[in-house]
């Protein structure tokens, strides 16, 4: 019995560790994630004079609720989703947007480095 008690510790602590892999685990520079963002800035904009375009602005983003801006047309998919934009929750859609969100209208098909995910994030702190 104690045997399986300490396995089942062990996998939990494995699991728990392993699902808060990846972006998390890397410091961010907000310089780089600016650079970063130029990719995002053909859809996006961010700071003070930040509206939609193609797609919403995203100032704020970090623990607003999806699809929550009054100046874009949000897909259902996203209306439906009941996210809130948690850095990891963010973190994971910017890794895979349509695994996230099933439906997004977003034609964009993710990032797969860590760091630029990381720096993204602490970039985007700055639009609170």
């Amino acid at each position: 019995m104690r045997i399986i008690s300490s396995l089942l510790a062990a996998a939990m602590a494995a699991l728990l560790f392993s699902s808060h892999a990846g972006a998390a685990a890397y410091v961010g520079n907000a310089k780089a994630g600016e650079a970063a963002f130029r990719k995002c800035a053909s859809c996006h904009q961010v700071g003070r004079y930040a509206q939609a375009g193609y797609g919403p602005q995203l100032n704020g983003i970090i623990g607003r609720k999806a699809a929550s801006t009054p100046d874009f047309k949000y897909s259902e998919a996203m209306k439906k989703s009941g996210i809130v934009w948690t850095e990891q929750k963010l973190a994971a859609y910017l890794r895979a947007p349509h695994d996230v969100v099933p439906g997004t209208s977003m034609r964009f098909w993710g990032i797969g480095d860590d760091q630029q995910i990381a720096d993204l994030l602490v970039y985007m702190r700055e639009f609170r």
